[in-house]
């Protein structure tokens, strides 16, 4: 049986006193993309399980892992799943789910055989998924992203024009405890989720894509009086305690996935940050 990469909680006074390599170390999670391979990492904020698949040219099949102390992976969680790759499909005890770019599907507790695949290796799928412990079991759901709700928000004026879609939230598909849909911003658009905030009662995750080779994102977080920033490549993952702000600028436009698990499944539970109180 397999062990995952653990992540443990940091204290927002520690965090104070932390260079950029410890920074990287404690949050930000850049191997997860291997071929033919499900990469997770374990995370002590809520219990989170970050990770991807990336099938290729072969089936990959979601394993079991030391860490979870579980008969099979899903026995005691949940999971979202979002492809931001080619077109693929997920088997889940059985029955086949197509998934273009963007769609989500849901799987809860109690899913035991779970497999991942690409249409063509030319263009294979890239799944995105995130794991929370569950209470109760909720369906199984597919949400196209065409389906689900979606918003624009900002303007080019404050260079955050942005589309912001919801799959797994309390008017979407239900869970125990995990929240999860995504944000592209516009062309011309750099700023991410600023005005920025924190959400006592939730800890996330935040997942880049459509991040173009030579560019960058400068992900902000830390108390909002004590921020520090890691730079951020395509399909990296970044970790955000619950006393820390989530917040970034690009040098380009570009596409993130936003996860959460914690005490509710209220998308707008947040602790809003006035900008000119940041530091």
């Amino acid at each position: 049986m397999k062990d995952m990469k653990i992540i443990h909680a940091v204290a927002p006074d520690d965090f104070k006193t932390y260079d950029t390599e410890k920074i990287r170390s404690r949050f930000l999670l850049t191997d997860l993309k291997q071929e033919n391979k499900a990469t997770f990492t374990y995370s002590h904020y809520e219990r989170m399980v970050v990770g991807l698949a990336y099938p290729v040219t072969e089936t990959v099949e979601l394993s079991n892992y030391s860490n979870l102390r579980a008969e099979y992976f899903l026995e005691r969680r949940e999971m979202g799943i979002i492809n931001v790759g080619g077109e693929g499909e997920v088997v889940a005890d059985g029955t086949s789910y197509s998934l273009r770019k963007l769609d989500a599907l849901y799987l809860g507790k109690g899913v035991k055989e779970v497999s991942f695949k690409s249409n063509s290796a030319n263009d294979p799928a890239v799944f995105y998924l995130l794991s929370t412990p569950a209470h109760k079991s909720y369906p199984t759901t597919l949400l196209k992203t065409e389906e689900a709700f979606s918003a624009t928000l900002g303007s080019l004026e404050t260079a955050n024009e942005r589309r912001i879609i919801r799959y797994i939230h309390k008017d979407g598909i239900q869970s125990s405890q995990l929240v999860m849909g995504l944000t592209i911003l516009a062309t011309g658009s750099v700023w991410n989720t600023m005005p920025a905030h924190t959400h006592d009662r939730r800890a996330e995750a935040y997942f880049y894509f459509d991040v173009e080779e030579d560019q960058r994102v400068l992900h902000l977080m830390g108390s909002p009086q004590e921020t520090r920033h890691i730079f951020m490549a395509n399909h990296d993952a970044v970790l955000s305690p619950s006393w820390s702000i989530h917040s970034g600028c690009g040098t380009k436009n570009y596409s993130f996935i936003w996860g959460m698990g914690g005490e509710n499944l209220d998308y707008a539970d947040m602790d809003q940050v006035l900008t000119q109180e940041l530091r």
